[in-house]
């Protein structure tokens, strides 16, 4: 009989505690004293758009769409994962993320054992500058570099395209850690 008092006891003392933190929680969040974002954002309550002008190719790529690439990529994150929404000029944004594609690498990157390429990678750099509308000097300027590999001895072309794409896409996620995941 106590055996069963104390696991009752034990039980009950577990319920209790559960209740008290389930409502402690509720009440936070209740308040807005404690927010939680599942991307991993914070935007500061006055911030609501953002304007991403065309990212101009200075790389000397040959590929024709990389600035497409990285502004889709762009819009993807700040605009897709986040609340902004995308502003068509810059007088009407609250931030403002600009800059140029500065450098392309394509290169072997694994060498098989008879000298040939098994692997190439795909380098880029893109110079970018963030900056609140409001502000008169950028929160940030820097350079962001992202690769992508591909085997060159089954599809070239395409490889080299999405090995691009992959390289922008790690660029942006850069671009957006750096400007979103600091506020």
């Amino acid at each position: 009989m106590n055996e069963l008092f104390t696991a009752n006891s034990i039980s009950m003392n577990w319920v209790r505690h559960f209740r008290i933190i389930a409502i402690t929680l509720g009440l936070l969040m209740l308040t807005g004293c404690f927010r939680y974002s599942f991307t991993g954002t914070s935007i500061p309550s006055d911030v609501h758009s953002i304007y991403l002008p065309f990212f101009a190719d200075k790389s000397s790529s040959g590929i024709g769409d990389l600035g497409d690439m990285l502004n889709r990529a762009l819009i993807n994150r700040f605009v897709n994962q986040s609340r902004l929404r995308l502003s068509n000029t810059d007088q009407n944004a609250d931030i403002i993320l600009k800059g140029v594609i500065t450098s392309y690498n394509n290169g072997p990157f694994s060498i098989s054992g008879n000298q040939k390429a098994s692997l190439n990678r795909v380098t880029i750099s893109v110079n970018a500058t963030f900056k609140y509308q409001k502000d008169q000097k950028p929160k940030w300027d820097k350079t962001f570099t992202g690769f992508g590999d591909y085997d060159p001895n089954k599809d070239p072309i395409s490889g080299e395209k999405n090995a691009a794409k992959d390289a922008m896409d790690q660029i942006s996620r850069k671009m957006f850690d750096e400007s979103i995941g600091k506020w």
